[in-house]
């Protein structure tokens, strides 16, 4: 709600949020950034609004929205997407990034690091959580896949986070709220990381589907295996009954194993994941 007086308002609620929504689709990183985008296009925007004023300075669209509670903005957002779509989700990929020229040396204040929801088939952000550092990453992700889930767009929808997001709980929150997941494991899941290539490295051929992919260009070679299996029964965590996965729904197992070849440099890489959803080497 726009509680000013109507007839000195320059700049409706509706004309800032359009171009905020709109210059952050666009990639822009703060608000001098969605001025310069709402200048250059002004006559995209106008077909939406009237903007008989143009667009607003970087300070006052600072001012209007530091009034606007985020967290409702947020809700709100989320579920005029979700109406919208015109499809499941599909993938949502959750990641998290420092804003840039987000800090204040001089009040000491850090940059912003957001944790956000990224919908990869359409190309859209879902929502976001603002946390204080990388570290609290952690404690952000329930939070978000609470809001998706409350929308309608975690329902049928896999969800992939990097390493961090890889723990038993995020696990079994994604699936108890109607997603699968896709999680990386690594620094936090050592033990899985290294049984999975094992695994891979001594697994009957029949037990795997297999791809390979090769790239040629600018001077290297990168060839990409992708392997994946069905067979978790051995990953069990005997928690509550024998053999139960130590993440919950757990169906697949992959590693992509990638070689580089630069000249006479070689560098080999691996990465590991774990599905509650049955994939293939192709998806």
């Amino acid at each position: 709600k726009d509680n000013r007086q109507s007839c000195k308002v320059m700049y409706p609620l509706s004309e800032v949020l359009l171009l905020v929504v709109c210059g952050t689709m666009a990639a822009c990183d703060d608000y001098d950034d969605i001025v310069l985008w709402g200048n250059r296009h002004l006559d995209f925007l106008r077909r939406l609004q009237p903007y008989h004023f143009s667009i607003p300075c970087a300070d006052w669209l600072r001012v209007v929205m530091n009034r606007i509670g985020p967290d409702l903005f947020a809700s709100c957002f989320l579920a005029f997407v979700a109406e919208r779509l015109p499809e499941a989700v599909g993938q949502i990929a959750i990641d998290g990034k420092t804003s840039r020229r987000s800090h204040d040396r001089g009040r000491g204040q850090a940059a912003l690091h957001l944790v956000s929801a990224y919908a990869t088939t359409h190309s859209l952000v879902l929502g976001q959580r603002a946390v204080a550092d990388k570290s609290n990453e952690i404690t952000a992700i329930p939070l978000l896949l609470q809001k998706l889930a409350a929308s309608g767009a975690l329902a049928g929808s896999l969800v992939s986070i990097d390493a961090m997001g890889c723990q038993s709980d995020i696990a079994e929150t994604i699936v108890d709220l109607g997603g699968d997941y896709l999680l990386a494991t690594k620094d936090n899941q050592k033990t899985a990381h290294a049984e999975i290539q094992l695994y891979f490295d001594a697994a009957p051929v029949d037990e795997i589907d297999a791809l390979t992919e090769v790239e040629k260009g600018h001077g290297r070679i990168e060839t990409r295996r992708h392997l994946v299996s069905q067979r978790v029964d051995w990953m069990s965590g005997r928690r509550r009954y024998p053999d139960e996965p130590r993440f919950k729904g757990l169906s697949t197992i992959a590693m992509v194993e990638t070689r580089i070849e630069t000249g006479a440099e070689v560098r080999v890489e691996r990465r590991c994941y774990i599905s509650s959803r049955i994939l293939t080497a192709k998806t």
